[in-house]
């Protein structure tokens, strides 16, 4: 029984050791300027929507389309979270979010719109365009891409970062 108790243990210290020293793959990348990014970005039918209703904007414009960046759309994501956590829409930290896009997405400028509350594409996209300053960077010729991040908080209220940047 002693022998039994004796290697179950010794298997149990083994794994431990093992798995602990491990180094996982967890496609989060750090850099000098942040944990913002995220290799893994998955697009809602809501975020595709955005991006869509944006890009058909521009060209209603004759301005180019914009490109969507997954790299974008994960530091917009690290945004999205901290406001719902804070509970306030904001531009808190944008020059962090900056850093990290012209450090790992060689960005020479970046902008940002944020908004809370929408329900729809349509209405979030309509709403930027009323407003001049959100307008004005939705229309700017100068970004090149974009990326997006709509999450939910616990009431169901949408919260809304859309970052651009220019190539």
């Amino acid at each position: 029984m002693k022998s039994l108790a004796l290697k179950l243990a010794t298997v149990a210290l083994l794994s431990i050791t093992i798995f602990s020293c491990a180094k996982e793959d967890d496609g989060i990348f750090f850099s000098e300027s942040s944990e913002l990014i995220n290799n893994e970005v998955t697009y809602t039918e809501i975020e595709i929507e955005i991006l869509t209703l944006v890009n058909e904007h521009r060209q209603s414009l004759g301005l180019t389309s914009l490109n969507t960046l997954n790299i974008i759309s994960s530091v917009a994501d690290s945004h999205t979270d901290y406001m719902i956590e804070t509970g306030a829409v904001s531009h808190d930290n944008f020059s962090k979010r900056a850093d990290a896009l012209t450090k790992n997405a060689k960005a020479k400028s970046v902008a940002e719109n944020v908004a809370y509350g929408y329900g729809t594409a349509e209405g979030v996209v309509r709403g930027w365009l009323k407003s001049d300053g959100h307008r004005k960077i939705i229309e700017s010729a100068n970004y090149t891409h974009f990326g997006i991040s709509t999450e939910s908080n616990c009431d169901g209220r949408n919260y809304f970062t859309q970052i651009f940047i220019k190539k």
